[in-house]
């Protein structure tokens, strides 16, 4: 592999890429990248045309090394801009620290957890038709309609004989028929939602750019929401993947209510008092102590 494909990130003090790797690894679920030997691997779109890039970290910094397709100066600009929004790596996580050492209950996280960021999703159409996905199923079983979908109506890369593959634009999910995505095990409501946010996308009648120069989070919060398909807790999670809210809460989360209540922050899940107390002394921080409060459902880190 050439010198010339292969570039450095460099890395905040505060940082684990083990730790988020761990996070990011569903294995075979996730079709979007693999964890494997340490290294991250992910196919993007980069001025139209697919990369396949291998992440790997390192004391001072991210190797950032592209197995298949073009690097130039003007695409190595793009892809670490991608990485360094995809690790949040341009956020000092120190205040949110003092903050959880501060909660008696919460305080191992910052110890357990130190360096874990808040992995996002930096493209807001597939923030948005993830969390779509996502409503009222399983894990597992989204994953599997992701996969679907994904393999279907993506874009993918060729490599040593594997494929690897890019979620659909909005483009390519306005040309889905609601029968093929039912015919995936999508529900009729489902299918229909995603069309339809796929068209308002593919129109230019929504974007990333139109909702981050809003003027609040809560104008952000209201013009999602008036998307069909789209409620409080599907805007909060695309709010926090994508624009990186900080007061973006997923409300009513079951693992969310689940952890609060293991680790006896709340009373019961309808506990809004008790849940209202421990957002407020994290101002600015509840989207990272959601997250937080997510990892420590899984299992422990190896």
């Amino acid at each position: 592999m050439s010198a010339r494909n292969t570039f450095d990130i460099p890395i905040p003090a505060l940082f684990n890429f083990a730790e988020c790797c761990w996070f990011l690894d569903r294995g075979y679920d996730d079709c979007l990248h693999q964890v494997r030997d340490g290294a991250l691997i992910k196919a993007l779109a980069v001025e139209g045309k697919p990369l396949l890039l291998r992440i790997t970290g390192a004391d001072a910094s991210l190797e950032v090394t592209v197995l298949k397709g073009k690097l130039t100066t003007k695409t190595q600009n793009t892809v670490e801009r991608y990485v360094r929004e995809w690790f949040d790596l341009d956020r000092d996580l120190q205040p949110f620290y003092t903050l959880l050492d501060t909660e008696k209950k919460l305080a191992y996280m910052s110890h357990r957890y130190s360096g874990l960021r808040l992995m996002g999703i930096p493209d807001l159409f597939e923030a948005l038709c993830w969390s779509i996905i996502g409503q009222q199923i399983n894990l597992s079983f989204a994953y599997r309609l992701k996969r679907r979908l994904t393999e279907r109506y993506g874009t993918s890369i060729d490599y040593e004989g594997q494929s690897y593959f890019i979620f659909p634009g909005p483009e390519a999910l306005t040309q889905a028929p609601v029968e093929a995505l039912k015919e995936m095990q999508f529900s009729g409501m489902k299918a229909r939602y995603l069309t339809e946010l796929a068209a308002v996308f593919a129109s230019g009648a929504m974007s990333r750019t139109l909702l981050e120069q809003l003027p609040s989070f809560a104008t952000q919060q209201q013009a999602l929401m008036a998307l069909r398909g789209i409620g409080v807790w599907t805007a909060n999670y695309a709010l926090m993947k994508s624009l990186r809210a900080g007061e973006a809460i997923p409300y009513g989360d079951v693992g969310l209510l689940q952890a609060l209540v293991g680790h006896q922050l709340i009373s019961d899940r309808k506990d809004q008092v008790g849940i209202d107390r421990l957002f407020g002394a994290f101002s600015g921080w509840e989207s990272y102590l959601v997250f937080y409060l997510w990892r420590s459902m899984a299992e422990p880190a190896k």
